[in-house]
């Protein structure tokens, strides 16, 4: 397997999260209702999911080994622009935490809630369509079969320490110390 499937493969659990942010908006728009509890989840997963795995995959080992490769010119801007559109992503999701809480303070900021999830739900299918048509397949050719193994291997050991990253910073929280992580 190429280390590109289980990014293709999180990009379509990414698709089927985000999915569910059309029927919100739409209670938000036409009800007026705000459901914080959504709010919560979906930021949730994008930052844990989405940003901090999936992207973190990209970033801390596809995007840095490929910076080690002469890259085409195109491969190389459609990378700077992939990064560029990772942080426009968690500007927004921050945007979206803090109409949020202003929301449960009282303001009205359903509009802003609408218009970040609006934001998200439009953005990732295509940056997702970007990557997976445009970036992906022609990047593996840089590497070879014996790089891309070793890439894979990486992708695997990343996920490994995620959830001990996520409740790492949950106890954190909870007792205001640094928790002690497994290695």
């Amino acid at each position: 397997m190429k280390p590109i499937g289980p990014l293709m493969w999180e990009h379509r659990l990414i698709e089927q999260a985000l999915s569910a942010a059309g029927p919100e908006i739409e209670r938000i728009r036409e009800r007026r209702e705000v459901n914080p509890v959504f709010v919560d989840v979906i930021v949730d997963f994008i930052r844990t999911y989405a940003d901090r795995t999936h992207h973190g995959k990209e970033e801390e080992i596809l995007f840095r080994d490929l910076a080690k490769k002469p890259l085409a010119a195109e491969h190389k801007r459609i990378m700077d622009e992939l990064v560029a559109e990772h942080v426009m992503s968690r500007q927004t999701v921050g945007r979206l935490v803090e109409a949020k809480e202003r929301f449960l303070q009282g303001a009205d900021t359903r509009a802003e809630i609408a218009a970040g999830l609006t934001t998200l739900a439009e953005f990732y299918p295509k940056h997702i369509e970007k990557e997976d048509k445009h970036f992906f397949f022609p990047c593996m050719d840089y590497f070879s079969p014996a790089e891309q193994a070793v890439m894979l291997e990486a992708f695997w050991a990343f996920d490994r320490t995620m959830i001990h990253e996520k409740y790492g910073r949950v106890v954190e929280t909870l007792t205001g110390r640094k928790a002690i992580l497994p290695k």
